[in-house]
């Protein structure tokens, strides 16, 4: 079995292989993950990308939208991996999802989907109540519901068949058995003002619109500058946390850049306000 430090390096690897590109504007070569408008966001993206080894490829450039996609699918990748080889700490029937799977397909959202239809035939509850029920994640961690026999697997728990007749846990006391939405991750390549807002609005729709357990709440990305990761990490209520992917190497850059004083000084408050943390500790908090 693959070791946490192993599959990060897998995961930088396959970031590196399939979407970092290189671009050259006014002499200076640049990542795809950098604002070439933005001096800061050059010299750090650079450093980042030199720190993890990454190749300077620059044929078969990659559209945004394609690489946000790549993105989703490789941090799915590395996720379902680790919080696998944990699963002694969280046992259970895990599904990992980057489909655009809309929440209304899991037991805590299941009652969504018939307020959106009413909404979308009736015009006095849409101008009323409006749209944007049905959030769809980038990534989706679900747990399946168990059966009697999974329950009672290691001693009979369940001894009789009309106690614990409500918890949608058990499969046989809803039909359909739904899977439960156990973490919604945004996954943003970059971040621009519009793009955290969007974000931030997922999270409050998830939080507001459940019947049950509020699942993690989290994002992750790829964005060089302290000050724009910022825009999603600060402030509490929303996302449970906002993860980078590469940031002991984004920390090391921002501290050796001459004229980064002020990236630095946010970078370590978001860290030890407890609002940023690396890729390699989100398996580990999705088991608490």
């Amino acid at each position: 079995m693959a070791t946490l430090g192993e599959l990060r390096r897998r995961y930088h690897t396959e970031i590196g292989k399939q979407i970092v590109r290189s671009s050259t504007r006014a002499g200076r070569s640049y990542p795809n993950f950098a604002d070439c408008g933005s001096r800061s966001s050059l010299l750090i993206a650079n450093g980042v990308a030199e720190e993890l080894g990454f190749p300077r490829q620059t044929s078969g450039q990659i559209a945004a939208q394609r690489a946000g996609s790549l993105f989703e699918n490789l941090t799915c990748e590395f996720i379902k991996h680790a919080f696998t080889a944990i699963s002694h700490m969280r046992p259970g029937r895990w599904q990992y999802l980057t489909s655009q799977t809309q929440i209304s397909r899991f037991a805590q959202y299941s009652h969504l989907q018939a307020l959106e239809n009413l909404v979308r035939d009736d015009r006095d509850l849409s101008t009323a109540l409006g749209h944007g029920y049905i959030v769809t994640p980038d990534i989706i961690v679900a747990r399946s519901p168990a059966s009697h026999d999974q329950i009672n697997g290691q001693a009979v728990f369940l001894d009789h068949p009309n106690i614990a007749t409500l918890t949608p846990l058990l499969e046989s006391n809803r039909s359909p058995a739904l899977p439960f939405l156990h973490a919604s991750i945004s996954c943003k390549w970059t971040i621009r003002s519009d793009r955290s807002q969007n974000t931030r609005t997922e999270a409050l729709n998830l939080i507001r619109n459940r019947k049950g357990h509020l699942p993690h709440i989290l994002a992750v990305t790829a964005e060089p500058l302290p000050m724009r990761i910022a825009s999603l990490a600060l402030g509490t209520g929303d996302l449970d946390c906002v993860y980078h992917f590469a940031l002991g190497e984004l920390k090391k850059v921002c501290a050796a850049l001459p004229g980064c004083e002020d990236q630095t000084e946010m970078l370590l408050a978001m860290i030890q306000g407890d609002r940023l943390r690396d890729i390699s500790d989100l398996p580990l908090d999705l088991a608490i």
